[in-house]
């Protein structure tokens, strides 16, 4: 089987040069091209000799990601169809904050895994029932492949913040996951600052308490959705086997083992969890966490779960803060591009 390079980090790279009885030196160019420059072929790499290339060639692969469709927002948020070598499909978003209410920056939510095995009520992978976990190369082919293609209309453009909030649950594939996130912050590769990459969850408790250990400066955030068992088990079946006592000690853990707060997101579903008592319910929850909470008026990916108006959200997020909790609503992008994660490959795969 080859070798996927994008996969590789420096000292595997290094171990590969010897393998290849090529000099140590060589595994820091490669780097560069793979990690830094996001090549997608061999020829790219033109301070690399033409036998080691040959060599690269006949051991190694570079698996690019191929682009199958891509929706424009008219908020400038793009979604990108792509697919895989063994012809399954994943989706990322590129979200182009101008500095009106954030500051300038591109943002870009990426998938962990082709599908979801979680299931929750409102989310469009989960329907599709899960497939694979992605590899650390086909991680990071959605960021070098969206830079390459952005670059052709924005010189020098650069992804600032990275989100593993897309298709999958980022912390069933832990290994490769944090192994990405290693590569996308290393200063020789694309340099993204660890406290701008964010790890996106539904609660997966001894995964959470695994990443605190490793004490990374980047930002949890946690689907809670609900803050009762009762209620929360409705929308995420997760929550039957992390329930939210579990979660709640997992999350004291991860704010005592790293001293960062936590970010919960909280989808409003109309009629379901958008009421006085459903937010006295999670201020009561969040009360002793430190933590600020994202109200999120839910996608509405079926006829079930509908959003709730802008006044009930706007009333949701004042009931909480005068409770004591920290809340914002979050700013929406890619409303009108069928912006919930599983949309656009749900019906590529119908």
């Amino acid at each position: 089987m080859l070798i996927d390079l994008r996969s590789l980090n420096l000292e595997e790279l290094e171990k590969l040069m010897l393998e290849l009885q090529e000099s140590k030196f060589r595994s820091k160019q490669i780097f560069s091209w793979v990690h830094a420059k996001g090549v997608s072929n061999f020829a790219e790499m033109t301070n690399v000799p033409g036998k080691l290339r040959d060599k690269l060639l006949e051991k190694t692969v570079l698996n690019e990601l191929d682009l199958i469709k891509s929706q424009v927002s008219k908020d400038g948020t793009t979604k990108y169809l792509l697919k895989l070598a063994d012809n399954n499909y994943i989706e990322c978003v590129l979200m182009k904050y101008q500095g009106t209410k954030a500051r300038k920056r591109n943002t870009l939510c990426i998938s962990s895994q082709v599908g979801c095995a979680m299931g929750c009520g409102f989310c469009a992978t989960g329907k599709g029932g899960f497939t694979r976990n992605l590899s650390v190369g086909e991680i990071l082919g959605q960021v070098y492949l969206v830079t390459k293609l952005e670059s052709i209309y924005e010189e020098n453009f650069k992804i600032n913040n990275v989100v593993y909030m897309g298709m999958g649950e980022p912390l069933l594939n832990f290994t490769n996951v944090i192994k990405s996130i290693y590569l996308l912050n290393n200063s020789e590769g694309q340099n993204i600052g660890m406290r701008r990459i964010t790890v996106s969850t539904c609660g997966i408790v001894p995964k959470i308490i695994e990443l605190a250990d490793l004490d990374l400066d980047l930002v949890l955030a946690i689907s809670l959705h609900a803050a009762t068992d009762t209620e929360r088990s409705k929308l995420m079946p997760v929550n039957n086997k992390y329930p939210l006592s579990d979660l709640k000690n997992a999350c004291k853990y991860y704010i005592e083992k790293t001293k960062r707060r936590i970010t919960f997101e909280y989808a409003l579903v109309n009629d379901v969890n958008d009421n006085a008592e459903d937010a006295k319910d999670l201020a009561n929850y969040l009360k002793d966490l430190m933590c600020h909470i994202n109200l999120i008026p839910v996608n509405p990916v079926n006829k079930i779960h509908t959003r709730p108006s802008r006044k009930k959200v706007t009333d949701f997020s004042n009931w909480l803060n005068k409770f004591g909790i920290n809340a914002s609503i979050r700013e929406e992008k890619g409303l009108d591009i069928d912006g919930a994660c599983g949309q656009l490959s749900g019906r590529m795969e119908e």
